[in-house]
Order: structure tokens, then sequence, then C-alpha cells
């Protein structure tokens, strides 16, 4: 089976339409959400193509096929990360410059700041003194790098 376009997303769709189907998921790192084009495997064995006719990237709970009995849906694994939890608009805008500076990208989930692990970002929060936990955390998307040059 080659999946060309998303039919939706899981969280578009009503309770009740969700559970009169089976789910197969497809699980994916965050770092593969970015790819076009590539070959999964459901968590029951099945082989799927992906190639996206669109410009997107996938999200968690994109439903790659639908029928009346069966969704396959992406789901993504757990990233480990820093969970950054600036106590004030200045301990934000500190480690949004040195993460800036560092080309590093981050998401949001409410007052808390995502960035994957790296051992130097952990020590630098704890140089900081900026509040952090390290966790394994599912994101939706995956964390994109922002082409730029100082040039």
């Amino acid at each position: 089976m080659i999946v060309e376009k998303i039919v939706t997303n899981i969280e578009n769709m009503e309770k009740e339409e969700i559970e009169k189907h089976h789910i197969e998921k497809v699980y994916l790192e965050s770092a593969d959400l970015v790819k076009r084009i590539q070959r999964v495997t459901t968590d029951h064995g099945k082989e799927i193509g992906i190639r996206l006719k669109e410009h997107r990237d996938l999200v968690a709970g994109d439903v790659l096929y639908m029928d009346d009995k069966n969704l396959i849906v992406i789901d993504v694994q757990s990233d480990d990360l820093l969970v950054i939890k600036p106590r004030s608009i200045k301990e934000m805008g500190t480690i949004a410059h040195q993460l800036g500076n560092r080309h590093l990208p981050a998401q949001f989930e409410g007052d808390e700041m995502l960035v994957q692990y790296d051992y130097l970002v952990e020590e630098l929060l704890q140089d900081l003194q900026i509040p952090f936990e390290r966790e394994e955390r599912k994101v939706k998307k995956a964390f994109r790098h922002i082409g730029h040059s100082h040039g």
C-alpha cells in the first residue's frame, strides 16, 4: 500500500467514529515526521509506503488509511527531552537567546520549552539556574531546524 495523502487526524474524528474501527499504529521517531517519502511498518506487521504529494510534515495522530473497519494512525516514539520551566520572562529570554545562538529547535507546551537532550544545554541550564527536568516524552511534531547563516 502506498499512501499519498493524509486522510485526517484522529483528533478531528468523533469518539464514536474512532471506536468502531480497529486501529493499527505506525510508530515513528520525531525526526521521521519530516520525511515525505519513507517505508514504514505498522504494529501489526503491515508494510506501507508513504509518498506524500503535499509538502507537509507528519503529525502524531495523522490517519494514513481508513475504511469501514480499520484505521492506520501515526504515533510518535518518546524523545529524550529537556523540559525547561522558566520562572520569569527574563529567564525565558535568556535561555531562548542562548538556544537561538546554538540554532537548537525548540517546541512549546503551555509554559514549558522543550528541546532535545544535549549535555551542553543541560550544563548551561544548571549554570544559569533555570529550572528544568530531563524527561522521556512524546512530541506531536518534529523538531525542525531552520536554515540560517550569519553571513
